[in-house]
């Protein structure tokens, strides 16, 4: 099994050496760099290509959601968690718009933060559980959908450069299938998911997941109503009322 390649972003250095030596003591872990501050986390992002990323919530000048949003614009195929002190639901919505893959407290036990790390190395994204369990939240992104799948589609004609398979992914997303899931509902590899959607991220010029659906739907490319039956295999972790990515 490859590596997976951590980079730690915190500007506390005991916190960061306290993270380092717990996960440092799976072997499948390699922590390729820390950093103290969005700038020099970006400079390192461009560097060493992880495949993880952990984001203090509380950054000295730029904050961890403005570092995670600029993260996935540069380096779409990695997955961001944010670590926090205290949980709360704006910041929790906050982390999904800016295309987070986890969202825990720095209280999380070790072995609860090996496992996440795993996943989200996996190309799942966790922070759909979360928000199952936060209602608030959950209303406001269905909120979000709903507004957008009112919106005048008059550059529905327009060409999508999207390719067909890209828009089945996006269906999937807007659905709230994780990479996992995508990969069984299309019966392709999880690395092949992973390929197409950062593909898509490209070709649409936007930072994660969320902003992709949201550029569809405005573009009339994928629609809300379509995805309850419109794929196969199974039912996504989000639910589908929710329509999240």
């Amino acid at each position: 099994m490859s590596p997976i390649n951590i980079l730690i972003v915190d500007d506390h250095p005991l916190f960061r050496s306290g993270i380092r030596w717990s996960l440092e003591q799976n072997p499948q872990f390699v922590i390729v760099g820390e950093a103290a501050d969005g700038s020099e986390a970006l400079r390192l992002a461009d560097e060493l290509s992880p495949d993880v990323i952990l984001v203090d919530l509380s950054l000295p000048g730029m904050n961890g959601l403005e570092v995670a949003r600029a993260l996935k614009r540069r380096q779409p195929q990695a997955g961001v968690i944010i670590l926090t002190m205290h949980q709360d639901d704006e910041q929790l919505f906050n982390a999904i718009r800016a295309g987070a893959s986890a969202y825990c407290t720095k209280d999380i036990e070790p072995e609860q933060l090996i496992d996440v790390i795993t996943r989200v190395a996996r190309g799942e994204y966790l922070i759909n559980e979360m928000v199952l369990s936060r209602p608030f939240v959950a209303s406001r992104v269905l909120d979000q959908f709903r507004e957008l799948s009112r919106l005048d589609r008059t550059s529905s004609g327009f060409f999508s450069p999207l390719t067909p398979r890209e828009i089945e992914i996006l269906d999937c997303v807007a659905r709230g299938y994780s990479n996992k899931e995508i990969a069984q509902a299309l019966n392709i590899s999880d690395q092949t998911v992973k390929n197409h959607i950062t593909s898509i991220l490209r070709k649409l010029a936007v930072n994660d997941r969320t902003q992709a659906v949201i550029y569809a739907l405005r573009h009339g490319w994928i629609k809300l109503e379509d995805t309850e039956d419109s794929l196969p295999g199974p039912a996504p972790s989000f639910g589908r009322e929710r329509g999240r990515r």
